[in-house]
């Protein structure tokens, strides 16, 4: 629970954070916590942005706090970004209007839920959420709080992604029947011996909330994404921008599914990683249209009774190529039209509206993966209640909801 003292020094932190915005020339003062590989794009991208300042960065790791300090330090020709190793002092910060987010997945909603109590409005990487549970507490908490949340599902800022899911909810390919949620195959690999941390790295915390093990360079980095403690492998990571598409185009990106049926579910046969190499997983939403999720594709697929379309990174395709030439002023129903997806969320940190991907329909999304990694690790369909977000009359099933904390993490929201 979000507590009042809590609850007030968030709300106090907000009315001076509009009071500092009063003016649209001031520059926008942002924390990121996490900069290593996603982190560090991020950060490249806002050091070019004249609409901000990066004035702290946080990071478990020094090797990658030093070098983010040192970016930032550069780019302003100063040494004040201050660095820090715990996330909870940067947010104690008052100086910082904003945070970018790009830890592991297990770290995400506590750190956004950390960032709405102080104030600070917020742009998260996708995956949202480790479990379902945390996201339905991340949003109610967004929402409490009223700060302006960006999940780093950019492909909805991509004007070919927004062009199939314009036609599609046009009708332009007829009634829908099928999507094809298209993901990558799961890699096998791991097995290195445990070994002490580098000198620099706080294991401890990077660890958080999930179970104490040793430090294993497999589970480090990059490579985080393969173990169930801190992910759900590419279900969740790829399956994340997908099933965003594919319920955008539906309509339905504030709700999900009613049944998932796990199709195949392979394991790595060798190494250390844990999670799927080979998944199908198919789903059923309350008006009939199905939507199949698996490897090895890419992209994602509407199917329907007057054609297809055919959507991914760089391309678009139809059965129809005059589909394609439709202009965007003679479809009846629009969707949001970004401007890209840094400078959607800044421009709604000035305007105090929602941004193109609110903390909501990031975790609807996610949900969709969740669901087929439960599916298959249970080894069972499942029906799924899109409004009371839980598994009716299926105790088993609804056990795997959330995630058990290491002490002292909890849960808050």
């Amino acid at each position: 629970m979000i507590t009042r003292r809590g609850f007030l020094k968030g709300a106090a932190a907000a009315v001076a954070l509009a009071g500092r915005r009063s003016s649209a020339n001031e520059r926008i003062q942002l924390g990121f916590v996490g900069v290593g590989s996603m982190g560090s794009g991020h950060l490249n991208g806002f050091l070019g942005n004249s609409e901000v300042q990066v004035v702290a960065v946080c990071d478990v790791y020094g090797v990658n706090r030093d070098k983010a300090k040192k970016a930032a330090d550069d780019r302003y020709g100063t040494t004040d970004c201050r660095g820090y190793t715990d996330f909870r002092a940067l947010m104690d910060d008052p100086k910082i209007d904003a945070v970018v987010i790009s830890t592991p997945d297990h770290w995400h909603t506590l750190i956004c839920i950390a960032a709405c109590e102080a104030g600070k409005d917020i742009y998260c990487e996708k995956p949202l959420t480790l479990s379902i549970g945390e996201g339905k507490a991340l949003v109610s908490t967004v929402r409490r709080f009223g700060r302006v949340f960006q999940v780093g599902s950019q492909q909805r800022s991509e004007g070919n992604f927004r062009q199939a899911c314009e036609l599609v909810r046009n009708g332009k390919i007829g009634k829908i029947h099928t999507v094809r949620v298209n993901l990558p195959n799961g890699p096998e690999g791991g097995g290195s011996p445990d070994e002490q941390p580098p000198f620099s790295l706080d294991w401890n915390m990077y660890l958080g909330p999930a179970p104490y093990v040793q430090f294993n360079k497999d589970r480090f980095l990059w490579n985080f994404r393969w173990f169930w403690d801190y992910s759900g492998g590419q279900m969740t990571d790829w399956g994340a921008h997908h099933f965003d598409i594919a319920q955008w185009g539906l309509g339905v990106d504030t709700s999900g599914p009613v049944k998932v049926e796990p199709i195949k579910g392979e394991l790595p046969t060798k190494g250390s990683y844990e999670t799927y190499v080979n998944y199908e997983a198919h789903y059923e939403y309350a008006n009939g249209i199905k939507m199949i999720a698996g490897n090895p594709e890419r992209g994602v697929r509407f199917e329907g009774s007057d054609g297809w379309i055919h959507v991914g990174r760089g391309y678009i395709n139809a059965s129809d190529p005059e589909l394609l030439k439709i202009k965007r002023e003679d479809l009846k129903e629009h969707l949001y039209l970004s401007p890209g997806h840094h400078a959607d969320w800044l421009n709604c940190i000035r305007s105090r509206r929602q941004p193109i991907c609110r903390a909501e329909i990031g975790h609807r999304s996610v949900s969709c993966a969740h669901l087929g990694n439960i599916a298959l690790r249970l080894g069972r369909a499942l029906k799924w209640d899109p409004i009371k977000e839980e598994f009716p009359g299926d105790a088993e099933a609804n056990r795997m909801i959330t995630r058990p904390y290491r002490a002292p993490w909890i849960l808050k929201g």
